[in-house]
């Protein structure tokens, strides 16, 4: 085994984008095995020794890769640059699979806004009502500025929905959930400086 690693190892740079722009066998094996490797030890706590999800997330990888080789410009190991390539289609798969099963409804229920699910009992009592009137004015702008499906497309983006699930749930694409949330955050924003509230105030709620 230590043989083997050594032997990946020793490849530089280029040898690793004309081996595999060539196909070379030898180099798709060990380019898997890199990956395998390199995953199970990225995930480890996330999967132990089951190494089904690894395995298909290191084929997809390669895919991946193989189309894109002409983009590797040589800063950084290629093993490197293979492996973010592999553990940015692992963590997609694992946000996909999170949402897989879950409905729309659910997470875009109105009790998701209540304050008390998102304000720090432990802060200053100011602090907490200065919060929460921002929430209800917030949901205040989103029920009653926004259209339907805006407001579907930014609560569940708020609450973490991938914009390709929100897209999955609505019958649409990424591209048009996009312009939905971009339109329902302008109006949001809009909303609330008229209520007196700054960006600054928006964007501590949304990202807490």
């Amino acid at each position: 085994m230590e043989q083997d690693d050594n032997h990946i190892m020793s490849r530089d740079n280029d040898s690793w984008v004309a081996e595999l722009q060539s196909k070379q066998e030898s180099a798709l094996t060990d380019l898997r095995a890199a990956l395998l490797r390199n995953l199970r030890k990225a995930l480890s706590n996330r999967f132990g020794d089951d190494d089904s999800f690894l395995e298909d997330t290191v084929q997809d990888a390669i895919l991946r890769i193989l189309e894109r080789i002409d983009q590797f410009e040589g800063r950084s190991k290629f093993l490197t640059w293979a492996t973010t390539i592999a553990i940015h289609l692992a963590m997609k798969e694992l946000r996909r699979s999170r949402w897989k099963d879950v409905s729309l409804d659910d997470v875009v229920s109105h009790a998701g806004l209540l304050p008390r699910k998102v304000i720090d009992p432990q802060a200053p009592p100011d602090t907490q009502i200065e919060r929460q009137s921002l929430l209800l004015e917030m949901d205040r702008v989103i029920q009653e500025d926004l259209t339907h499906k805006q407001r579907i497309a930014l609560l569940a983006e708020l609450k973490g929905m991938p914009q390709q699930e929100i897209a999955h749930h609505l019958g649409s694409n990424r591209n048009a959930v996009y312009k939905l949330t971009h339109d329902a955050r302008k109006k949001l924003k809009a909303g609330l400086e008229a209520a007196g509230y700054t960006t600054a105030d928006l964007t501590a709620t949304t990202m807490s």
